[in-house]
């Protein structure tokens, strides 16, 4: 689907007078432009209506009419994003909202947790024979680059990916006894889905950090599912990410309660070596 507003924002530059004067028109009031005809416009932008016929065509439309639908399509999607930004300005303001959110987000986390689906999971991870942690996007990325992180230090055996069709390839390719971990912020990652569907067809187990409901979830043996409230402030960032990594700690702190002596010796040596090469003492994280 053609973003009209945003070509408009990102071209008007390369416009000519009477095509800037259209999209000053445009960006200034979508759902009124949406009500006028080809000469009400024309007229408003001080043009004629044949230069409003160029005009789209120009942005890739048959017509005004095909104009005004991919007008409207682009104003449907992401309304949020017409307005002008608002919200707190100060930093103190912009703390406090920031702070808020993740605090309600974490209570809010604690209470939609399926307790019996972390513990068939960990107890899945801690007999696996190899891990993969699969996320791409944002958040997820970083998900899946930080579940690696939090198992490998427990002497399990685990490889993160990022890219689709390394995921594909490696759920094909992965030994018998494998455990995938895949995480989506918004559970609709359908190349992400079609990966765990190809680790489905080999019997690896796939447990989902998602939306339930999602495409993800549908695809998930074991389903952690994650739900949170999204900010109306555009400009902060979502508190989402929080409610993932709660997940992912109350996870691999399972995991390594259950692998028990095993996890504390693979932690050790990894201390070992950073007290022994940076820190000069215990005091700091493990490798954090």
């Amino acid at each position: 689907m053609l973003d009209i507003v945003g070509l408009l924002q990102t071209e008007k530059d390369a416009f000519t007078r009477s095509e800037r004067a259209l999209t000053d028109l445009v960006l200034a009031d979508v759902d009124s432009v949406l009500k006028m005809s080809i000469v009400d416009l024309a007229a408003h932008a001080d043009v004629s209506p044949p230069t409003v016929t160029r005009f789209c065509r120009r942005l890739g439309c048959d017509s005004y009419a095909d104009f005004k639908v991919r007008l409207a399509q682009s104003r449907f999607v992401g309304q949020r994003y017409f307005a002008p930004a608002s919200g707190p300005s100060s930093v103190r303001e912009i703390a406090q909202g920031v702070v808020n959110g993740i605090q309600s987000t974490l209570y809010d986390t604690f209470d939609k947790l399926d307790f019996d689906a972390i513990e068939r999971a960990a107890e899945s991870i801690v007999k696996s024979s190899f891990v993969l942690t699969f996320g791409s996007g944002g958040a997820s990325s970083m998900m899946a680059t930080e579940a690696e992180v939090r198992l490998f230090r427990l002497g399990l055996k685990v490889s993160s990916s990022t890219d689709h069709q390394v995921q594909m390839m490696r759920a094909a390719a992965a030994p018998s006894g494998t455990v995938i971990v895949a995480f989506s912020m918004t559970g609709n990652n359908l190349p992400l889905a079609k990966a765990l569907a190809v680790a489905g067809e080999y019997a690896h187990t796939r447990i989902v950090v998602s939306k339930a409901g999602s495409a993800l979830a549908e695809q998930a043996d074991i389903l952690l599912p994650v739900s949170w409230r999204e900010n109306q402030d555009i400009l902060r960032p979502t508190p989402g990410r929080y409610a993932f990594l709660a997940n992912l700690d109350i996870l691999s702190q399972t995991i390594a309660a259950r692998l028990g002596t095993a996890a504390v010796a693979s932690m050790r040596r990894i201390k070992h070596q950073l007290v022994v090469n940076r820190d000069g003492d215990d005091a700091q994280p493990l490798g954090d």
